[in-house]
């Protein structure tokens, strides 16, 4: 129990910094690509926690399965009520494939993201340091030899992260003129049962820069390997289901490629007649 306390503590502190930050940037929209390094923050500090949960409390402290996900149910849906839809560098690439976001943006957003989850990383290891509990004390000795999130080959890692990814984005474009009060807890839910469910596969990340704090640094696979699965994989599935959703991609294509073309030949007026 204490264990879970010390990690509620760390839950909320990401979630009081990612709160203070959107309430200062309010004034200041021109450094929304702020919101997304504290979005990246507690998403991924939070995710690391929730992993350590799973690695050491479930055999160490009899937490079963159903006490991890729930925890990780919570705090997707605590993300998502506080940060909305951001924390994610594919959901930038999206709006600017959209046409919602200029290039200059994108690229601050995504750099932010990814700088966000690195902090987040340092600041988990030197929050096991303290050794709190027994069980970040474990985790601190496992911290250096951490397990790799990618547990099968690179084409079946692929393929997981770009289905999972072609899946995700073609139901959060649909919902994304829904209310919150129904796209939120429905896209928790939704990342909660991928990642459950993949957990033997990739844990279906279906997102870059937490992909990069949770795994990139695991032995077993080399940063290049690891991107093509959890950067290419997932940027596969979002494109796919972006062109799916609405037969084009703004960015690149003006017209309608799944619309049918009219025909180029004209039939003959006495034809018409005839007929």
């Amino acid at each position: 129990m204490s264990g879970l306390n010390a990690s509620l503590g760390k839950f909320l502190g990401g979630a009081i910094f990612a709160t203070l930050d959107r309430l200062l940037l309010r004034k200041w929209p021109r450094f929304s690509f702020i919101l997304e390094f504290a979005s990246s923050f507690m998403l991924v500090a939070c995710w690391l926690e929730v992993q350590t949960i799973i690695e050491v409390g479930e055999w160490a402290g009899g937490l079963g399965p159903d006490v991890t996900v729930t925890i990780l149910f919570v705090v997707l849906l605590t993300h998502g009520v506080i940060c909305g839809a951001t924390g994610n560098p594919n959901l930038v690439i999206l709006r600017f494939l959209q046409m919602e976001a200029n290039t200059l943006s994108a690229l601050l957003s995504v750099a932010a993201l990814f700088l966000g989850a690195h902090v987040a990383l340092l600041a988990a290891g030197y929050y096991w340091s303290l050794e709190l509990t027994d069980m970040h004390m474990i985790k601190n000795l496992m911290a250096r030899e951490c397990s790799t999130s990618l547990l099968v080959s690179l084409l079946q890692g692929f393929f997981t992260e770009c289905v999972c990814a072609l899946i995700f984005h073609l139901i959060q474009l649909n919902l994304q003129r829904r209310h919150a009060l129904i796209r939120v807890p429905l896209i928790a839910v939704l990342l909660t049962f991928f990642s459950h469910t993949a957990r033997g596969y990739t844990s279906a990340y279906i997102n870059p820069s937490l992909a990069y704090g949770l795994t990139f640094f695991c032995s077993g696979f080399t940063w290049a390997e690891y991107a093509l699965v959890y950067w290419l994989g997932s940027f596969t599935g979002m494109t796919l289901a972006l062109f799916l959703y609405m037969g084009h991609i703004p960015r690149i294509f003006s017209a309608n490629l799944k619309c049918s073309q009219k025909p180029r030949f004209r039939v003959p007026k006495g034809e018409k007649k005839k007929m």
